[in-house]
């Protein structure tokens, strides 16, 4: 899997919206009513994240829900982050 360059991956940050690029990884924040909904749909992306083989490196508190993707074998940001990206914002938008 090929390492994306900056203009490239500015360019598929178009496609989805809140997430930014820093640190060679793309980020994003979500808020959720609780900690049952936050699980729930950690979950959820969980299993979807097994099916693509690339897991993402995320936090919990509480409401909050911070995922940061990167592609370590790639040394940075590759296609395989926006995919898992983008089904993850499929999951969101569908609660």
């Amino acid at each position: 899997m090929k390492k994306l360059t900056e203009s490239e991956i500015n360019e598929q940050l178009k496609k989805i919206d809140g997430w930014e690029y820093n640190e060679n990884a793309i980020h994003t924040t979500f808020e959720f009513n609780d900690f049952k909904d936050a699980f729930s749909v950690m979950t959820r992306i969980a299993f979807e994240a097994e099916l693509q083989s690339h897991h993402p490196d995320w936090t919990n508190v509480y409401n909050k829900l911070q995922i940061s993707l990167s592609t370590h074998d790639a040394g940075g940001v590759t296609d395989n982050d926006f995919k898992l990206a983008k089904t993850i914002e499929e999951i969101i938008e569908g609660e």
